[in-house]
């Protein structure tokens, strides 16, 4: 037996969810149904809550500097949920030969602190007169090669924070293609800021400031997001426990969808999945790709709850590799938000793993928490004992945007051109980011309504932040 639905969408985790919600809210009468092989939806966006602490196994929150995710909350009556976290008021630290280092966020303070020697920050200005490199560099090499060495670690500690990944592996022109496109443009990254900053603030209305943006979450953890989305979408439009075996088309150009219970069909078919997972599917159908799969980082978290304890303020911190430490790095979750934590407790999550150093997650839960805590004790004075520890393993890895990644988005590009009515997005396609992918749903949920072929848009240049 087979069903007509005007648009298939495969994966009801953040990307599946958003671009369901956006045809829902402009074409109600549109025939759009989620097919998710798991019990629940949101992917790898899950919230952990016990004996009063509240971590997460994935993603912390976004900023609030993008359009799409701001009025995404805005139609889901979810902007008055929100608890934010300003990155302003904020400090970050990143760990050098065993000490924190606090990283400001205007270009005036980094300039001040005592980051590098002089010598080195001197070193930086010589930008201006370093042609592009060639190529597809690393991002190591990419950044030591554009500002020197002694910038190094901190490259490292960016990529360690958002990938959980190698800066040795990583391609710039993957993992920041804005700024590449922006090094390219105007000969220098320094050059091309410079024109960035003078054309925003020619944008700006009088008066007004340049706001940095602020970390956001939910005060049950960012499980809410998804779960929103799931309610306002309604369970007619969801099947969960409906994996998706095969997809073809029909030589009528209607897409057909086989799970173990039935087919479906549809106008329009939207793999809303990870890379790899997407790969697997689009074998049967395209011309073997270019990489039949990518890397990916994987990572544990181990929850640590304390009382009669102080964290340092700020974020958290992170480690380069350099460092050569147990852990990649910790967040102070209840600095962060409220309610993390009971009343007179803190509570922080470690990072472990990553894209070096997978083999950490073979160690049991015993073994992880005191290796953890005693790297994490090393750096900043803790009471003796936690109250509470756990540790998290994470359903899904990180993708990693490496060796032969850009062939491969090309490779979708093309497909997706050819074969009209098909739509490729999700976690890594755009990027790894919450702001990416909800950017990236809504392009595609406005393309299907549109009924136009999916394209690209250029990526702008991100701004780091610690």
């Amino acid at each position: 037996m087979t069903h007509f639905k005007d648009t298939i969408i495969i994966g009801a985790g953040l990307t599946g969810l958003v671009i369901g919600h956006k045809i829902k809210e402009r074409h109600p009468e549109h025939q759009v149904l989620l097919l998710e092989k798991s019990a629940s939806t949101g992917g790898v966006i899950s919230s952990f809550s016990e004996s009063g602490y509240l971590a997460e196994y994935g993603p912390h929150g976004f900023l609030d500097n993008c359009a799409e995710s701001r009025e995404l909350l805005e139609e889901t009556g979810l902007e008055a949920e929100c608890v934010r976290a300003p990155l302003k008021t904020f400090v970050r630290y990143v760990c050098i030969d065993s000490k924190l280092m606090l990283i400001p966020q205007s270009p005036l303070k980094i300039i001040k602190a005592p980051l590098i020697p002089w010598p080195d920050k001197l070193r930086v200005v010589r930008e201006l007169f370093k042609k592009p490199l060639s190529g597809e560099p690393t991002v190591a090499k990419w950044a030591e090669y554009r500002f020197g060495s002694a910038l190094l670690p901190y490259v490292d500690a960016v990529f360690t924070g958002t990938y959980a990944g190698d800066y040795n592996e990583l391609k710039i022109d993957a993992v920041m293609p804005g700024l590449r496109r922006m090094e390219k443009e105007h000969g220098s990254i320094i050059r091309g800021a410079i024109a960035k900053a003078r054309q925003a603030r020619k944008s700006r209305s009088k008066g007004e400031k340049l706001q940095m943006p602020s970390m956001t979450s939910f005060p049950d953890g960012m499980q809410r997001l998804p779960q929103r989305l799931t309610e306002l979408l309604g369970q007619e439009r969801i099947r969960l426990n409906c994996e998706v075996t095969a997809i073809k088309q029909s030589p009528q150009g209607e897409w057909l969808v086989e799970t173990a219970q039935e087919i479906f069909r549809a106008a329009n078919l939207v793999l809303a999945l990870p890379v790899n997972q997407s790969l697997k599917l689009l074998s049967t159908l395209a011309d073997e790709p270019p990489l039949k799969k990518i890397p990916e980082a994987w990572i544990a978290t181990v929850v640590f709850g304390f009382d009669q304890a102080a964290l340092p303020p700020g974020f958290g911190y992170l480690n380069p590799e350099r460092e050569q430490r147990f852990t990649l790095g910790t967040l102070f979750s209840s600095n962060m938000f409220p309610n993390r934590a009971p009343d007179g407790h803190v509570v922080f999550e470690t990072l472990i793993g990553g894209r070096r150093h997978p083999e950490r997650l073979e160690l049991d839960d015993e073994t992880l928490i005191e290796q953890a805590l005693a790297d994490v004790k090393a750096l900043i004075e803790l009471p003796d004992t936690p109250l509470f520890s756990r540790v998290l393993r994470p359903s899904g890895g990180i993708p990693q945007l490496e060796k032969g990644y850009s062939r491969l988005l090309q490779w979708r590009n093309e497909l997706v051109h050819k074969n009209p009515g098909l739509y490729v997005c999700g976690f890594g396609w755009e990027g790894i980011g919450l702001n990416d992918m909800i950017k990236s749903a809504c392009l595609v949920g406005a393309t299907i309504l549109s009924k136009e072929v999916q394209t690209q848009e250029q990526a702008e240049p991100k701004k780091i932040y610690f």
